[in-house]
C-alpha cells in the first residue's frame, strides 16, 4: 500500500476545502468566500485499496494582520515541511496576483526537496481555449513536476490529480482505519459548522471575529435527539448586537441553517442552544488566541 500526507494551499477562497471535501465525500472543512474561513490543521483521510492519502487543510499562505493571522502562517508554513507531497492552487477566472506570487516565492524553497503539484481550479469558469496558456504560463515558473486544471465544484479531473498524488508517494502503512476520514473531535466540527452559517450570514468585518466554541453535546436517553449547547465569541459590544438580530432573528436563522448541516452529519435529530458573547479583541492578544486553540 502506498500512504502519504499532502498539504494544499493557495491564497483565500481559491477552492482547497472545497476539493478536499469532494475527494472525501463528506463535507467537513467549512467553506466561505471570507478571508480566514479555514483557521486550523484539519487532516481528511481518503482511503482506497491501494493507497491512504491523508489530506492537510491548513488555513493557507497569507500575510498576518493579528496574533491569530500569525498562528495561522506559522501553521501553513510548519506544514510545508512536513509533507510527501506539495499541492499548489490557483484561481483560473483570476490573473496571477501579489498573493500568488508571495506564496510561489514561499514555494522555492522546497523546489529540490517535495514534489510540488499545481491545480488550476475553476476551470468550469473560463473557456476551455483559455486553459493552455494558462498551463503554460504557470509552466514557466519552473516549481511543478505536474500541471493539471480542475473544478473542485463539479470534480472535474479529480481523478487525475488523485492518480498523480499515488504516483509520487512511496510505500507505507496505513495511518488510520478505512473508515476514518478526519482527525477532528466531533466537537471541532460542530464548532466549525456554526462558524460558518455566521460567515455566510454577517457582513463587513463581523465574520473575521467570530469564535464558536461547544460547551456540551448530549444524546438524550432512550431518543434520536442530542442537546448541543455552543457558545459564539465576537470581539466587540456592538457585533454581539449584529449576531442577536432584532428580537433574535439573526441567531435564530445562524442557528436553523446550523442545525440542517448537522442533522446530517451526526444523522439525528438536533436541539440547538447558541448564545453570544463578547472577548474583546481577542485576535490581537496572544493569551486569548491561545484560549481558543490556537497554540
Amino acid at each position: 500500500m502506498k500512504s502519504g500526507f499532502v498539504t494544499i494551499i493557495g491564497r483565500p477562497n481559491v477552492g482547497k476545502s472545497t476539493l478536499i471535501n469532494r475527494i472525501v465525500g463528506e463535507k467537513l472543512s467549512i467553506t466561505s468566500n471570507k478571508p480566514q474561513t479555514t483557521r486550523n490543521k484539519i487532516q481528511l483521510i481518503h482511503t482506497t485499496q491501494e493507497a491512504q492519502i491523508i489530506f492537510m487543510d491548513t488555513p493557507g499562505i497569507q500575510k498576518p494582520k493579528n496574533k491569530l493571522g500569525t498562528y495561522m502562517l506559522g501553521v501553513s508554513r510548519e506544514t510545508l515541511g512536513e509533507v510527501d507531497v506539495i499541492t499548489a492552487m490557483v484561481d483560473a477566472s483570476k490573473k496571477i496576483g501579489s498573493m500568488d506570487q508571495w506564496i510561489f516565492k514561499e514555494l522555492e524553497g522546497f523546489k529540490d526537496k517535495t514534489p510540488m503539484i499545481l491545480l488550476i481550479n475553476k476551470i468550469d469558469e473560463i473557456s476551455k481555449p483559455d486553459t493552455l496558456p494558462l498551463i503554460d504560463q504557470y509552466a514557466k515558473l519552473n516549481l511543478f513536476e505536474e500541471i493539471i486544471p480542475i473544478s473542485a465544484i463539479n470534480g472535474e479531473n479529480i481523478g487525475e490529480y488523485l492518480s498523480t498524488l499515488e504516483s509520487f508517494l512511496s510505500e507505507g502503512p496505513q495511518y488510520f482505519p478505512d473508515d476514518m476520514i478526519t482527525d477532528q473531535p466531533e466537537k471541532f466540527i460542530v464548532a466549525e459548522f456554526i462558524r460558518e452559517k455566521a460567515l455566510e450570514n454577517l457582513q463587513e468585518e463581523v465574520p473575521h471575529g467570530v469564535m464558536v466554541v461547544v460547551e456540551s453535546m448530549k444524546m438524550r436517553e432512550n431518543k434520536n435527539l442530542m442537546d448541543i449547547e455552543a457558545t459564539i465569541f465576537v470581539e466587540r459590544k456592538s457585533h454581539k448586537g449584529i449576531i442577536i438580530g432584532k428580537s433574535g432573528s439573526m441567531l435564530k436563522k445562524i442557528g436553523s441553517a446550523s442545525r440542517l448541516d448537522l442533522e446530517r452529519l451526526l444523522d439525528t435529530k438536533i436541539n440547538l442552544q447558541l448564545w453570544v458573547k463578547v472577548s474583546k479583541d481577542w485576535r490581537e492578544k496572544e493569551n486569548q488566541v491561545e484560549r481558543f486553540g490556537y497554540q
